[in-house]
């Protein structure tokens, strides 16, 4: 393994080092894919005879290529939009005059449909196109399809010419919305049997004619009025809908596929579900899958919240029912955005003008179809508005009738065939609680009164036809008997992560994944419920048995009694395990590894400052909130900065640093709107200090494992949001043995029994707690990684009471230093301010290794997409205290000759210093020369803008700049102390002398 940006330049080295035979490009998406394209190109490949397995390079240049991708769709006559590749602004403007507006823009060799979009008119063309050419040289203007159907079909093919389809997919929205920003449904429902084959025949002719060998996607445009077609692309590659694809089907696409690529055929692979069949068959589906998206736009200022052709969900979520209605409740209440289904709502999701929204869809467009019906608009009316097929829009009407139907009735008076009806169709216990103004556990009780209970169902990839024993499983009440075996004595529930969504990603799936294995190895029997099909967690084969289902209350009682398993355990899939602890605790079951007291007392903010104050631990002065004036009270008597936090959230939702008494005022009502069951806390904000992180593992309130880990960034940031290190470089050596001190304190106190994580700010060796989180964190997987120990699987020993032995500290033993820098995706956040907090705004991060900070520092930051070298620098640096700070990190790159433009008062005050700038005024000044002109124009390689305040309202002129930066491209920084340690490591590494050592070498 090695930790390493996936570019040419380090992929060479690793080859020269490992001399490999072959090179898999399909299974890394996009990245991996153009990597390998530019390898070949630059005859790389060929220079080491290393071969590319699976799909030939012509095939992907093929697929990748827009201008070659029509043409050779044309030798077999198979149908493409009217388009033509381009690659200036000018040419755009008269290829869009010529195919007639509106037109769709794409870019060639791009993810996610970045740089993408609709244009209605010649100015949107020109806007567009000017940004999506900074992202590539050419892009393709094409004919946009309004209201045509989108179907996609993931396809199969051996060297041998076998081809099959193994899933066909139909997205609820219409064309222009990008497949990752749909609702989309598995297998199609809505076209008839003509039309399926028809697309089936034409999806394995163009897949043979390209010659691709394992898997891909075909997309197609299909006419509502007739059974015309387009093909919109080929992915020749595993994506997201090959995920999606492969748990919907339960068909292992790339296990399967690598294999393909390896030379195998079809014939001679078996089905690993039935064990007698042949994995050359197509899946049949004795139930309906529903995807949807989940985005986390809210957390972003001026972003613009519709979706369309560019993809902003950072996650989503897939639920499997054996009706559309069942399956599409049961997804919107896995979004965890507040949804209870379709209906019983309330006032979380209310439009202005739910008919604008209807026709210029946002995120939240489901709701607006309820409401809409709910306003007496006909199913014939919504679809002119939204062109939504009429089957889905008559779907989500039965819902509504049946809300209708239980509104205002009282729970012992529900009829058995109404409740069973909305039981069948999706409603929730909770949202029939509401409905009829009572309790879950009423509305439970009236359930089994009729006996009206959940039947566990297998997916087995024929739809009954062949006698299969899967261990994947969901729950449906459509049904008339459990197909599982019986319950096992030794058997363990481990609650997963839920959909990726800011805060929340694939490092509790590695959690999940390894407490499995480490329970299998322990000889306990596994069970996994988790509804992410994007997750590792959610492959059947990691534990004995998978639920793929909602992780609520409801569902994991009903699983709970048909299993009777010895316990539970919330820890490893972070908040959403964790927030139902203590409602697991009260209903009667038994959580594994600390106790729900426990982890009440270390989530609700009141009680953790409470327990700090009886141990003598240092914290920042806070109070609990009953008024606003008591606030502002508070506020005043310590002094702005002060930090809003409520309990009981994840990634520092609704967290936020206030200023003065209005700012105070705004965030106070959000955040009570966030978590409105649990206290909100406000607190002493501390300037200029640094934050601390330990990761660690305990056993009967004694700590046997830990990590301790620091920001670059002082506190402020996000802990998700900051570049985190590992030794720590610039912490005293006081100050950690402070951090174990005050560990072994609470740690003691909470009688703690598995994983933790803490977080501490220090200044001049004052050390102050500001959090502990009685589970794993999204730092464990990296300390395990950069350590060399799986702090999971001691943490699983530990919560099963096990024997574990006691670690030394092995900080001071490391002789190499690891980095976790975060990744962020502003670029597809249409108008958001890329500026850092205290609410996380990162979609993902890296790591990576090296002999010393600088180096691993380097690799990361190239990894999430910095371009070195840096020959030209544009310098805002923000406040006279951040310029005074900056400036010995100017005189390097002063001195390394890079060419620096500033704003005019960064530049004075260089200039003052003996350092020459040239100056460039403000976006919003009329003078030439501007910053927005320099950047857009590339004349730029990095900018540095240093926000005013830590406030997300900053001054017009540095938002343009920072927007500018990331819609054309160009590495921004915005943090002081992440620009003064990138200078001095550019000043001190070489780009050429990054050194390459697997993860072997180094730990």
């Amino acid at each position: 393994v090695y930790f390493l940006p996936v570019n040419p330049q380090f992929v060479e080295q690793v080859i020269e080092k490992e001399k490999p035979d072959g090179i898999l490009l399909s299974f890394g998406g996009q990245t991996a894919l153009n990597c390998g394209l530019e390898l070949h190109q630059a005859g790389i490949l060929k220079k080491h005879k290393v071969r590319v397995l699976g799909s030939p390079i012509q095939a992907i240049v093929d697929t990748e290529d827009r201008a070659n991708f029509v043409q050779r769709l044309a030798e077999i006559d198979a149908k493409t939009a009217r388009s033509q590749a381009v690659s200036t602004v000018e040419e755009a403007v008269v290829v869009a005059k010529n195919l007639g507006y509106p037109v769709i823009i794409r870019i060639a060799y791009a993810l996610g449909g970045l740089g993408s979009g609709v244009c209605r008119n010649e100015q949107q063309v020109r806007k567009l196109a000017e940004k999506s050419l900074s992202h590539a040289s050419q892009i393709l203007v094409e004919e946009y399809l309004e209201g045509w159907k989108e179907i996609e079909y993931e396809v199969m093919r051996d060297r041998f010419n076998n081809c099959i389809t193994v899933c066909n997919m139909e997205n609820f929205d219409p064309m222009g919305i990008h497949t990752g920003e749909s609702i989309v449904v598995a297998p199609s429902q809505t076209l008839s049997n003509r039309e399926y084959h028809l697309l089936r025949e034409i999806a394995i002719k163009v897949i043979r004619h390209l010659g691709i060998v394992g898997e891909c996607n075909i997309q197609y445009a299909l006419s509502p009025a007739s059974e015309d077609y387009r093909i919109i692309e080929v992915n020749a590659r595993l994506s997201r809908s090959s995920a999606l694809a492969s748990k919907a089907t339960g068909y292992p696409l790339a296990f399967i596929a690598a294999k393909l690529a390896l030379g195998y055929g079809l014939h001679q692979l078996q089905n690993s579900i039935t064990k007698v069949t042949k994995a050359f068959f197509e899946p049949s589906l004795d139930y309906v899958v529903v995807k949807i998206p989940r985005w986390d736009l809210k957390k972003f200022r001026m972003v613009s919240r519709k979706i369309g052709s560019g993809m902003k969900s950072v996650g989503e979520v897939m639920a499997i029912g054996r009706r559309f209605e069942e399956a599409l409740q049961k997804a919107l209440r896995m979004l965890e955005t507040g949804a209870q289904g379709l209906v019983a709502n309330g006032d979380t999701f209310h439009f202005e003008n739910f008919k604008k929204e209807l026709k210029e869809p946002t995120e939240e467009r489901i709701f607006a179809i309820v409401e809409a019906l709910e306003n007496g608009l006909t199913v014939d009316q919504i679809y002119r508005l939204s062109h939504i097929d009429k089957w889905f829009l008559h779907k989500i009407a039965r819902v509504v009738a049946i809300e209708k139907q239980l509104g205002g009735s009282e729970i012992h008076k529900v009829p058995e065939a109404l409740l069973k009806e909305a039981k069948q169709s999706g409603f929730s216990d909770k949202q029939v609680a509401i409905l009829t103004a009572s309790s879950q556990e009423a509305v439970r009780q009236r359930r089994h009164q009729f006996n009206i209970r959940p039947f566990v169902r297998q997916i087995d990839t024929l739809g009954a036809e062949y006698p299969a024993q899967t261990n994947y499983l969901y729950l449906s009440y459509n049904g008339f008997e459990d197909e599982i075996d019986v319950a096992r004595d030794n058997s363990v529930i481990i609650l997963g992560s839920g959909s990726y969504r800011i805060g929340s990603s694939v490092e509790f799936d590695w959690c999940c994944v390894n407490a499995g294995m480490a329970l299998r190895e322990l000889g306990y029997h596994t069970i996994m419920l988790n509804y992410n099909p994007e997750t590792v967690s959610t492959d059947y084969d990691e534990f004995d048995k998978l639920f793929f289902d909602e992780i609520r209350l409801e569902t994991v009682l009903e699983i709970y009694e048909k299993l009777n398993p010895l316990g539970v355990i919330v820890s490893m899939g972070g908040q959403i395990p964790n927030n139902l602890a203590f409602k697991l605790h009260e209903v009667g079951i038994k959580i594994l590894g600390t106790s729900p007291e426990s982890i009440h007392n270390a989530e609700d903010r009141r009680h953790f400052s409470n327990l700090l104050d009886a141990l003598h631990v240092d914290q920042p002065q806070w109070k609990k909130l009953n008024t606003l004036d008591e606030a502002k009270k508070f506020a005043k008597a310590v002094g702005y900065p002060v930090l809003v936090r409520p309990s009981y959230v994840l990634s520092g939702a609704a967290m936020a640093v206030a200023s003065n008494d209005a700012q105070l005022t705004q965030y106070l009502r959000k955040a009570v709107k966030i978590s409105p069951e649990h206290p909100t806390v406000i607190s002493k904000f501390l300037e200029n200090a640094k934050e601390i992180e330990m990761d660690a593992v305990a056993q009967n309130g004694e700590i046997v494992l830990h990590a301790i880990s620091e920001h670059v960034e002082n506190a402020g940031v996000h802990s998700g949001d900051a570049t985190l290190v590992l030794p720590p470089q610039r912490t005293y050596l006081e100050t950690i043995r402070q951090v174990r001190h005050i560990s072994r304190q609470i740690v003691r106190e909470l009688k703690i029994n598995g994983p933790f994580n803490m977080q501490f700010i220090a200044k001049q060796n004052e050390v102050k707690v500001i959090e502990c989180n009685l589970r794993a964190s999204r730092s464990f997987p990296f300390v395990s990684k950069i350590l060399g120990r799986n702090f999971i699987d001691t943490a699983t020993r530990a919560i099963m009471g096990l024997p574990v032995e006691t670690a030394e500290p092995l900080l001071f033993e490391v002789n190499y230093v690891g980095v976790k820098a975060p990744q962020f995706s502003f670029t597809r956040l249409e108008g958001a301010d890329p500026t850092l907090g205290v609410e996380m705004a990162s979609t993902g991060e890296v790591g990576c290794l090296g002999d010393n900070f600088d180096e691993a520092f380097l690799k990361a930051l190239i990894s999430v997409g910095y371009k070195l070298p840096v020959r030209s620098m544009l310098l805002s640096t923000g406040t006279i205290e951040s310029k005074a700070d900056l400036l010995e990190s100017v005189h390097l790159l002063h001195e390394m000759n890079i060419k620096l433009y500033a704003t005019v008062g960064t530049a004075k005050f260089l200039r003052n210093n003996g350092i020459p700038a040239k100056i460039l005024n403000w976006p919003l000044e009329e003078k030439k020369p501007n910053t927005i002109d320099y950047i857009q124009e590339g004349k730029v390689d990095m900018v540095v803008n240093i926000p005013k305040s830590y406030q997300k309202e900053e001054l017009t002129n540095g938002y343009m700049i920072r927007r500018a930066s990331v819609d054309f491209g160009v590495p921004l920084i915005t943090n002081r102390q992440l620009a003064m340690r990138f200078a001095e490591a550019i000043s001190r590494v070489k780009l050429e002398d990054l050194q390459i050592k697997s993860w072997k070498e180094y730990v």
